[in-house]
């Protein structure tokens, strides 16, 4: 009888530390329907900005353990589609962000208010006052990113000297009429690459923004409501 209750607690203790490692990888793995998108698309660049100190703010944003690219599995089947047409032309894509967790918006929200931080400024918003970044929309406390299905992103050319950005007249994040898709403020070729870059997005099922060139929103996407707040790791 005590062999049997000494097994039965064995077999007990060793459900118990089962169960807590098996949530404990849990933890660490994409919530369901997210997936990496390099583990996609082999040949991606992956230059997530907000996980560096190049971006508007100056520093890391809050939310940004990794340089990751997450994307909701439906959206980065259809990158894939778009990356495997521009790879016939030597051509592919350079990820800037993806998935973005809601309190990275908020920090972006709070950096906006804090009259200090201005760093960046000459490379990001040379023409917008910091305190008015809100009020004209640069920045808001809801963004498409936090679904899980909007992308920021640009074409580069691939070779043995690695990829290089195609010009796309400014660059990703320049707050300012500039970076609207159709702006006359950049040269034609600048606005073919741009084009191109719309129509095979637009092709694969995607949205684009009206005034950020490198900004896309699947069209179908699998959560409209819903805005995460998972780290990007």
């Amino acid at each position: 009888m005590e062999d049997t209750l000494q097994g039965i607690l064995l077999r007990m203790r060793l459900f118990f530390l089962l169960a807590v490692s098996g949530s404990t990888a849990a933890a660490g793995e994409l919530p369901a329907g997210f997936v990496y998108l390099d583990e996609m698309i082999p040949d991606i660049v992956l230059e997530i900005r907000y996980y560096s100190e190049d971006n508007f703010t100056g520093r890391r944003v809050k939310g940004y353990e990794q340089p990751a690219g997450i994307l909701t599995e439906q959206a980065a089947v259809a990158l894939q589609h778009v990356a495997m047409e521009l790879e016939r032309f030597g051509l592919g894509l350079k990820i800037f962000d993806a998935y973005r967790p809601q309190r990275a918006v908020d920090d972006f929200v709070q950096w906006a208010k804090d009259p200090g931080e201005q760093d960046m400024k000459s490379r990001y918003y040379p023409n917008v006052d910091k305190g008015n970044l809100i009020k004209e929309g640069y920045i808001a406390e809801r963004s498409g990113h936090s679904r899980g299905s909007t992308v920021d992103l640009t074409l580069v050319t691939l070779g043995p000297e690695g990829p290089r950005d195609l010009d796309m007249g400014t660059s990703w994040d320049y707050f300012g009429p500039e970076s609207w898709p159709d702006s006359s403020r950049v040269t034609p070729l600048q606005r073919a690459h741009r084009l191109l870059l719309r129509l095979l997005m637009e092709k694969h099922g995607f949205e684009p923004l009206q005034q950020e060139w490198w900004h896309f929103t699947l069209r179908d996407e699998p959560f409209p409501d819903r805005y995460f707040d998972f780290t990007v790791r």
